[in-house]
């Protein structure tokens, strides 16, 4: 988006306790572009000290607890954002909030990769089906594609390329993380299909390799360093990229 375009008001962030989501928050906090509302996520909100530290800090940032693989959990988060929302709707929804179970092919079992694809795969559906009617709303006042209508980013990784399955990315053996991210990758298509009638932007995000629980000391990228890139990147998505595979610094990735 351009200077003097709409601003994106609302974001709406999933697992904002740690890591990556976290970052977000904190970078969104000192955005040129800041939205007037941030809502964060947190399995455990009363647990999620660094993100409650930020809300009592920052205006505008607001702490609601979504269990992501709790369908009654989503509900009433549903229910609590569309009452702080309203008639304005949502304008971004980030769904971030994933595991990592790193399974060979020898140790992977049933449990892991359900587990895994549940949180995922099946969890970013479901929260994007539940947030539809506000994204719906928030579509109906805009024009374009971009987070300043409406969009869903997913959180995915270069780890679920299949078509890098066999090359850079292939030293990598986790069956149940890259299995869930290129399933995550294909549910965002099929999103996109759906959804582009309507002008909500979907499109795929990898963060990079980044240090953190999930990703591992030996990450390539601070979160600062990810998310410093990233939300550029959110910001400016358009038409072009409904339906795409983008890294943190906006290049196009294959599937």
């Amino acid at each position: 988006m351009e200077s003097g375009s709409p601003k994106c008001q609302t974001v709406l962030i999933t697992g904002a306790s740690r890591g990556l989501g976290l970052q977000m928050v904190k970078d969104l906090m000192r955005a040129s572009w800041r939205p007037e509302k941030v809502i964060a996520t947190a399995r455990d909100p009363a647990g999620a000290q660094e993100l409650r530290d930020l809300a009592d800090k920052h205006q505008g940032v607001y702490i609601i607890p979504l269990d992501v693989v709790n369908q009654s959990s989503i509900e009433q988060a549903t229910r609590e954002v569309e009452a702080l929302l309203g008639d304005e709707g949502l304008n971004c929804l980030i769904n971030n909030a994933a595991i990592h179970l790193n399974q060979t092919l020898e140790e992977a079992t049933v449990e892991a990769m359900m587990k895994t694809y549940e949180t995922n795969t099946v969890s970013p559906l479901m929260i994007t089906k539940a947030f539809l009617p506000l994204l719906r709303k928030a579509a109906k006042q805009g024009t374009g594609m971009g987070i300043h209508r409406a969009a869903v980013i997913n959180i995915s990784s270069i780890l679920g390329s299949i078509h890098l399955n066999l090359g850079p990315v292939s030293d990598n053996k986790s069956y149940p993380y890259r299995a869930s991210k290129a399933a995550l990758n294909l549910v965002n298509r099929i999103l996109a299909a759906d959804l582009m009638a309507e002008g909500i932007l979907c499109t795929v995000l990898h963060p990079g390799w980044v240090r953190t629980d999930m990703g591992g000391p030996e990450g390539e990228l601070s979160t600062e360093e990810s998310i410093s890139a990233l939300l550029p990147v959110i910001y400016n998505l358009s038409e072009k990229d409904h339906g795409g595979f983008l890294d943190y610094k906006g290049n196009t990735l294959p599937w």
